[in-house]
């Protein structure tokens, strides 16, 4: 099945893709490398919640906006390429969790765009990942994610 046939299949309409907070632009192909900029957990361009993980938000409530910024994550790469069946693979992600220092859980919480980037394409949605706890993110984001897809 397609990506986006999968997305159909999850009950996932892809949003309008979010407009850049900054100087800067959403996505840079060189070659057959699509990289994305960090991606936060915006809805209809703004945050769905905001604080730290540990603190504010529960570790739960930090797996779904990891779900959300993939979902944006996404959109972006489809409005870029035209077509989420161009993607080859998943390379990498990055996510940069907001959290209480005590707080050690960032994979855990990653592991929502993980799963879902599976979900949604199989084999190809397999990646490398880093998880990095920080103190603050841009506009006190939970948490921010930045991509790097293979495409035909």
């Amino acid at each position: 099945m397609s990506p986006e046939g999968r997305l159909k299949e999850l009950g996932i309409e892809l949003p309008e893709a979010p407009t850049p907070l900054g100087s800067y632009i959403p996505v840079v192909r060189t070659g057959n490398l699509v990289f994305l900029s960090g991606i936060l957990p915006l809805r209809q361009g703004r945050l769905t919640r905001e604080g730290r993980v540990g603190k504010d938000i529960s570790p739960d409530e930090a797996r779904e906006e990891a779900r959300v910024a993939t979902i944006n994550a996404l959109s972006v790469l489809k409005a870029h390429m035209g077509s989420l069946n161009k993607v080859k693979r998943c390379v990498k992600i990055t996510g940069y969790v907001a959290s209480e220092p005590d707080f050690t859980e960032q994979p855990k919480v990653l592991n929502a765009a993980s799963d879902l980037l599976f979900k949604i394409f199989g084999e190809r949605g397999r990646h490398v990942r880093a998880a990095v706890g920080v103190n603050v993110l841009p506009f006190n984001s939970p948490l921010e994610i930045e991509f790097i897809f293979e495409v035909s």
